[in-house]
C-alpha cells in the first residue's frame, strides 16, 4: 500500500469516518493514478469528467472562458485537496468548465461508478459525503460574500491569510482572476506586503 496514497485517503476521508481495511483495499483496487505536465488540460468544457480526483501534488485551476475568451478562475485544487469538474462528474453531462494543471501534478482518481459503489459498499462514507457537501456550500457562500462586500485589498488580504504556499508560486494572473481584479492590482497589493 503506497503510504502517500494512504495518507491522502486518511486526510480526506479519515477526519469524518473510520476507514476499514476492506475500504482501504477497495480504494486501492479502484484508483487511477494521473500524472500531468504543467499546462495540461485535465477536463475540457464540453467533455465529460470521468474522475473525482484527490491531489497528491501540484496545482490545478477550474475555470470558464468569458465572452472575450479570457479565463475566469473559479477555484484551485492543490496537494491534499480534491479536484475535478464536479458539475459533469455528478450529472454525467458535459462539463461547463475547464480543469487545467497549472504545475506538474499527480492525482489519484476514481470513476463515478466506483465512487458510487464505495458508498453502497461502505455506508459509513456517507458521513464524509455530507461533510464534504457542507464544506463546499459554506466555502461558496463565504467566497460570494467576500466578492460582494470586500474591497480589492480586503479580498487580497483574506486570500493571502488562507492561501497555501503553493498557490503563491503560480502566475499572478490566475490569482488576480480568482479575486476578480486586474493583474496590475494584484501585483501592486502583493508588492505592498513584501
Amino acid at each position: 500500500m503506497d503510504s502517500r496514497i494512504k495518507e491522502l485517503i486518511d486526510l480526506n476521508f479519515g477526519k469524518y469516518t473510520s476507514i476499514s481495511e476492506a475500504a482501504y483495499e477497495y480504494l486501492f483496487d479502484n484508483y487511477h493514478l494521473k500524472k500531468c505536465l504543467a499546462r495540461e488540460m485535465i477536463v475540457e468544457s464540453g467533455n465529460r469528467a470521468k474522475y473525482f480526483y484527490f491531489v497528491l501534488s501540484g496545482v490545478q485551476a477550474l475555470y470558464l472562458l468569458n465572452e472575450k475568451g479570457e479565463k475566469v478562475i473559479l477555484g484551485f485544487s492543490f496537494q491534499n485537496s480534491v479536484s475535478g469538474a464536479f458539475d459533469s462528474f455528478i450529472s454525467g453531462k458535459p462539463s461547463h468548465f475547464f480543469l487545467e494543471a497549472l504545475t506538474p501534478s499527480e492525482m489519484i482518481g476514481i470513476t463515478k461508478s466506483k465512487f458510487d459503489e464505495l458508498f453502497e459498499r461502505f455506508p459509513e462514507f456517507y458521513r464524509w459525503r455530507a461533510h464534504f457537501m457542507e464544506e463546499i456550500l459554506l466555502g461558496r457562500i463565504s467566497r460570494e460574500v467576500e466578492m460582494m462586500t470586500l474591497s480589492a485589498k480586503e479580498r487580497f488580504d483574506a486570500f493571502i491569510k488562507r492561501c497555501p504556499p503553493e498557490l503563491l508560486q503560480i502566475p499572478q494572473k490566475y490569482l488576480a482572476s480568482y479575486l476578480s481584479m486586474k493583474p496590475e492590482t494584484f501585483s501592486r497589493l502583493r508588492a505592498l506586503r513584501d
